[in-house]
C-alpha cells in the first residue's frame, strides 16, 4: 500500500477530538447511499412499469397491422402468403375491428369489437393467457352442442373483459345482445343489425382500458354481424424482434404496395412510451440531486480535515511529499466515502427491489392506473449508470479541497508551532 492510501485511510478513522469530522463523514456516506438506493428503486419501478405496460399492450395487440385504404380486404390467403414471406415475420392472422353496442338485462355499454380467427390468433396475440373463465375454443360452438351455462344450441360465443362484465352485470353463460353500427336499409330507414351472443369467457389483462371496453368474437360471427361476407379488416402480424417492428412494417409496405399500408406497435403507442422515457430521465435528474447534496457533505468534510491537518500536511511536504501526492491523499479520502456509499446504496437498492418484487405489498387502483400492482425490473445498465454518476460526483466534490491542501506552504502552517 503506497503512503497516499495509508494516510488517506488513517484520516478517515476517528480520534476523540475529531469525532465531529467522523460524524460528517458518516452522514456523507449515508447521503450517497440513500441517493443511490432511491435512484435504483425508482428507475426499477419505472422500467418495470414500462415493461409491464408493453407486455399488456402487445398481449392483446399485434406487433404490426396490415390494412387497406378505405376498404375491407377480400383476398385473405393471398395477402397472408405475401406478408409471411417478408423477413422478420413470424406469423399472421386475419382480424375484424369495429365499434359496437353490447347490452344485457342490467345495462349497456359501447365496446371495441374484434373478430379473431381461432386457429391462427394464438400465434400472434396472447388472449388465452389472460383468460380467467372459459376458453377461446368456446367462441365457435359446433352445431348441435349447447352453450356453457345455457340451453340455446348454436349460439355464437363472446369473450369480454372482467370490468365490462361487472358493468353489464353478466357472468359466464349469460346471454347478451350485440348491436352493429352498420345496418340494413329498409323502407322505414336503417335498421341496425342485432344478434344474440353467449358469454363463454372472461379475460383480465390488468389494464382497465382493455378490460372495460374490449370484446372478442369469432371471425365468422363478426363477418355475419357486420355483413362483410368473406372480407376482413386487415392482418395482425407477429415479428421476431419487437424493437425492429418498424423495419418489418416498412418491408411489408414495400412488398404489398398501394392500397395497403402498415402500422407498428411503436407508432400506435408513440406518445405513451415517449412520455414514459421523458419521465424516467426527469426522475433520474431529480433524484441525482440527493447524491449532489451528499457531495456537498463530502466537500465540507474534506475542508474540515484539511484545516485540522494543516500541521501534518506541512510536515509531509517538508519531508518531500509533492503537491500531487497531497492532492491524491484527499481525493482518495473523498472517493472512498463516495465509493462506500455507492456500494451500500446498490446493496440496499437490490434488497428493496427484491422485497417489492417478492411481496407486492403496494397495490394500485386499476381504474386509475394501467396496472394493479407495483412492477419492478432492475436493469444492469441503469445500475451501472447510477453507480458511475455517484462516484463521478463524489470525485468532483474532492477536487477543490484537495487542491487547497496541495497549495499549503509548510512555512506558513508551521510558523506558530
Amino acid at each position: 500500500m503506497n503512503f497516499e492510501w495509508f494516510i488517506g485511510l488513517r484520516y478517515l478513522k476517528a480520534k476523540r477530538k475529531q469525532t465531529f469530522i467522523s460524524v460528517i463523514t458518516f452522514i456523507s456516506v449515508a447521503g450517497v447511499m440513500v441517493g443511490v438506493m432511491a435512484l435504483i428503486v425508482v428507475l426499477a419501478v419505472m422500467t418495470g412499469f414500462e415493461e409491464d405496460l408493453k407486455g399488456k399492450i402487445l398481449g392483446l395487440n399485434a406487433h404490426v397491422l396490415v390494412l387497406k385504404y378505405g376498404d375491407s380486404i377480400g383476398d385473405v390467403k393471398g395477402l397472408q402468403e405475401k406478408t409471411e414471406k417478408t423477413k422478420g415475420v413470424v406469423a399472421t392472422t386475419p382480424f375484424i375491428y369495429s365499434q359496437a353496442m353490447l347490452s344485457s338485462q342490467l345495462g349497456a355499454s359501447g365496446v371495441v369489437l374484434r373478430g379473431i380467427d381461432l386457429k391462427s390468433s394464438k400465434k400472434v396475440i396472447n388472449l388465452h393467457r389472460y383468460m380467467v373463465e372459459g376458453s377461446l375454443e368456446n367462441l365457435e360452438i359446433p352445431s348441435g352442442q349447447k352453450a356453457p351455462g345455457g340451453d340455446t344450441e348454436g349460439t355464437p360465443g363472446i369473450i369480454i373483459g372482467r370490468e365490462l362484465a361487472k358493468n353489464l352485470g353478466v357472468i359466464r353463460g349469460d346471454r347478451v345482445q350485440l348491436m352493429s353500427p352498420t345496418g340494413m336499409i329498409t323502407p322505414v330507414g336503417v335498421i341496425p343489425r342485432m344478434e344474440a351472443f353467449r358469454v363463454v369467457g372472461i379475460f383480465d389483462c390488468g389494464m382497465f382500458e382493455y378490460d372495460s371496453s374490449m370484446a372478442f368474437i369469432s371471425l365468422r360471427a363478426a363477418q355475419s354481424l357486420l355483413g362483410l361476407g368473406g372480407r376482413i379488416t386487415g392482418l395482425e402480424v407477429k415479428v421476431a424482434d419487437i424493437y425492429k417492428a418498424d423495419h418489418v412494417a416498412a418491408a411489408i409496405n414495400n412488398t404489398l404496395g398501394y392500397p395497403y399500408w402498415t402500422r407498428d406497435w411503436m407508432k400506435m403507442n408513440k406518445n405513451l412510451f415517449s412520455a414514459l422515457k421523458l419521465e424516467k430521465i426527469a426522475m433520474f435528474i431529480i433524484l441525482a440531486l440527493i447524491v449532489l447534496v451528499a457531495a456537498f457533505n463530502i466537500v465540507s468534510t474534506l475542508i474540515m480535515v484539511v484545516m485540522e491537518k494543516n500541521k501534518d500536511i506541512a510536515i509531509l511536504k517538508s519531508m518531500g511529499a509533492t503537491r500531487k501526492s497531497i492532492m491524491k491523499i484527499f481525493v482518495m479520502e473523498g472517493v472512498i466515502v463516495g465509493f462506500t456509499g455507492t456500494i451500500l446504496g446498490v446493496i440496499g437498492g437490490f434488497g428493496l427491489t427484491s422485497l417489492l418484487k417478492k411481496y407486492k405489498f403496494i397495490k394500485l387502483p386499476s381504474d386509475v392506473y394501467y396496472i394493479s400492482t407495483l412492477p419492478v425490473k432492475v436493469e444492469a445498465l441503469d445500475v451501472a449508470l447510477i453507480s458511475f454518476a455517484a462516484i463521478v460526483i463524489s470525485f468532483l466534490a474532492t477536487l477543490y479541497p484537495s487542491w487547497q491542501a496541495s497549495r499549503l506552504e509548510p512555512a506558513t502552517a508551521l510558523r506558530y508551532e
